[in-house]
């Protein structure tokens, strides 16, 4: 799986949990250029991301993502595993 992979299903679950099929993220994406992107979504966001992947984040990964780019980099490093 590449990042483009990555970015794509990451734009579905976006789409899904903020219940917005007009979102379209890119890699440079954060949350202040997204309305409905708040606290609480974002950590539903990272639920759905765990439960599709397969995966766990650490809280100090998820503290640090600064924008959707890094946060499909931390789901490459964490597939890979």
């Amino acid at each position: 799986m590449n990042v483009n992979e990555v970015l794509s299903r990451v734009n579905v679950i976006f789409k899904d949990v903020l219940d917005n099929d007009s979102i379209v993220v890119v890699e440079k994406t954060t949350a202040p250029d997204i309305e409905e992107w708040d606290s609480l979504s974002h950590i539903q966001l990272i639920v759905a991301i765990e439960k599709h992947f397969k995966i766990r984040f650490t809280a100090g990964e998820i503290q640090s993502f600064k924008n959707v780019g890094e946060m499909c980099d931390g789901i490459l490093k964490r597939i890979s595993q």
